[in-house]
């Protein structure tokens, strides 16, 4: 079997570069810098808010990087400057004192926000880019897994104090990456000011919101509630791998996905897999087989929705928009509609446990599936 990566020649092997770099640096923030930002000092309400803040950022950045790369024509430019921000956050932490952390990432929050919205709109707008943004997406997935299992034995050997060194690392690849987008033509350029939100582009958005706030449960109490049931932390960690093998192994096959269903009918179902996915967690999750498929789903309710989403909003905004539209999806779905269901998942948790947690989040799925049903009647 041939590797995808290997066999990408300019953009396409600068695309997949960029998403391994910016995805290793996304699982060392994840899994590893609240242990960073205990050992500077804070406390874990501290924790929280830093945590919370490039969350916060996602809801409203996006939309305004798109914008003006639209306007300007300057995606390339704007993910340099939203990767180099990365790196000089995390050079600067060890300089200086713990309560100037949470402004830092603040910060840091609101201008790396565009990065990822336009590296997609990027790899869409290639030729045939619906069909090859699998095989080039999925290395980012390979970042990922590689970082979060291989930080952990980092973490065993070095101290903790080299994670910001490791993030600058991952920064500065993703920057070099980066380097020579192609800049939108004038033409497309002068056709920014014309935007609108189509019917179909709505239906995206709300299945988008929908699916990102059935996955805050999944993200904020899967470790918890696995941990209660007797889970050892080796069979947590290696049953959340399960779920990005099952991931990356979507991306590799997407091209034939894309040829053999419909836009429509992939995000239907992946949101249906997702109701039978958080319905199973949440009341069967100490039955070790159906905990193994209920990850083996996250290929449907994260890599088949989300490369079906993101293409989608490819075919539902004009080309001169696709920054926009790209980063509009990524504003109302990972970052309003992570944050809902953040909240929401913890009140159901303090309410009724996992059990009312995860149903919740299996209903936000089945919402999910009633926009994207409404996308079949666009001809998607």
């Amino acid at each position: 079997m041939a590797v995808p990566f290997l066999s990408l020649p300019g953009l396409p092997a600068r695309l997949a570069a960029f998403y391994f770099f910016f995805f290793a640096y996304t699982a060392a923030y994840v899994a590893y810098f609240p242990l960073y930002l205990a050992w500077r000092g804070l406390d874990a309400s501290q924790i929280a808010l830093v945590l919370a803040l490039p969350q916060l950022a996602r809801i409203f950045a996006p939309a305004a990087w798109g914008w003006l790369a639209d306007r300007m024509g300057a995606r390339a430019p704007i993910v340099m400057l939203s990767c180099a921000s990365m790196a000089i956050c995390f050079a600067s932490l060890p300089l200086v004192e713990a309560r100037w952390i949470a402004p830092i990432i603040g910060i840091t929050g609101v201008v790396s926000a565009g990065a990822l919205p336009l590296v997609e709109a990027t790899t869409l707008g290639m030729a045939d880019g619906a069909a090859r943004y699998g095989p080039i997406r999925l290395w980012g997935s390979v970042g990922f897994i590689a970082v979060v299992l291989g930080g952990g034995a980092w973490l065993d050997v070095f101290p903790v104090a080299t994670l910001a060194a490791a993030l600058v690392v991952f920064a500065v690849g993703s920057l070099l990456a980066s380097m020579g987008l192609p800049r939108a033509p004038a033409a497309l350029r002068a056709q920014a000011g014309k935007f609108r939100v189509s019917a179909a582009a709505r239906a995206v958005l709300g299945s988008g919101f929908c699916m990102a706030a059935a996955h805050a449960a999944l993200y904020a109490f899967l470790t918890l509630h696995l941990q209660r049931l007797g889970y050892s932390t080796s069979a947590i960690g290696a049953l959340w791998t399960l779920g990005v093998v099952a991931e990356i192994a979507v991306f590799y096959y997407l091209p034939a996905l894309l040829r053999r269903f419909a836009l429509s009918a992939i995000l239907v179902m992946s949101c249906l897999c997702a109701l039978v996915r958080f319905l199973a967690i949440g009341w069967a999750a100490e039955t070790l087989i159906l905990l193994l498929a209920a990850q083996l789903l996250h290929a449907a309710t994260f890599g088949s929705f989300h490369a079906g989403s993101i293409a989608a909003i490819h075919r539902v905004f004009a080309e001169a928009h696709q920054g926009r539209g790209q980063a509009l999806f990524s504003s109302m779905s990972y970052g309003a509609g992570g944050a809902v269901g953040a909240l929401l998942a913890g009140a159901a948790w303090e309410w009724g446990g996992a059990e009312a947690a995860f149903t919740a989040a299996g209903l936000f799925g089945l919402l999910g599936a009633y926009f994207a049903r409404s996308l079949r009647r666009t001809g998607l």
